[in-house]
């Protein structure tokens, strides 16, 4: 699991790869993110006692995504709020990303599956601002 962070240390996605491993539970957020991700790992009958949430009014004011790599390889390349190309990482089947903030777009590097989670409920065209995206001889692809 790790942070990718911008030259300001602003933190645009948490990514939790396949081969993380660690017992119990590990939130991977701050308790102010209006998106929560979290890891689990708990023995064979271990119990997670019934439970309803409760109802709390909460303001959301940006969109917040996760993304979750079911099959084939994703670069995702990251964008300052203002459009500028920072670098890239590429996620594989069983990667998970929380993209955080800032801008992102994505090439399919093999045939890709994938599920997204996000807020609701959905603004339609409202929700975000698109732009060109770098070229590919600009990129910059993190390990």
């Amino acid at each position: 699991m790790w942070n990718i962070l911008d030259d300001n240390g602003i933190v645009l996605a948490i990514v939790i790869k396949s081969n993380y491993d660690k017992k119990g539970i590990t939130f991977c957020t701050p308790d102010d993110y209006s998106q929560q991700l979290a890891y689990m790992h708990h023995d064979a009958g271990h119990v997670i006692l019934p439970h309803v949430h409760n109802e709390v009014k909460r303001e959301v004011l940006f969109t917040k995504e996760v993304l979750v790599i079911r099959k084939g390889k994703l670069r995702c390349d990251f964008y300052t709020d203002d459009h500028e190309y920072i670098k890239s990482i590429v996620l594989e089947a069983g990667d998970v990303i929380l993209l955080a903030s800032g801008g992102h777009g994505f090439e399919c590097l093999e045939e890709t599956e994938m599920y997204e989670i996000k807020q609701g409920p959905y603004a339609g065209e409202m929700d975000k601002t698109r732009f060109d995206p770098i070229p590919n001889e600009m990129l910059k692809i993190e390990d």
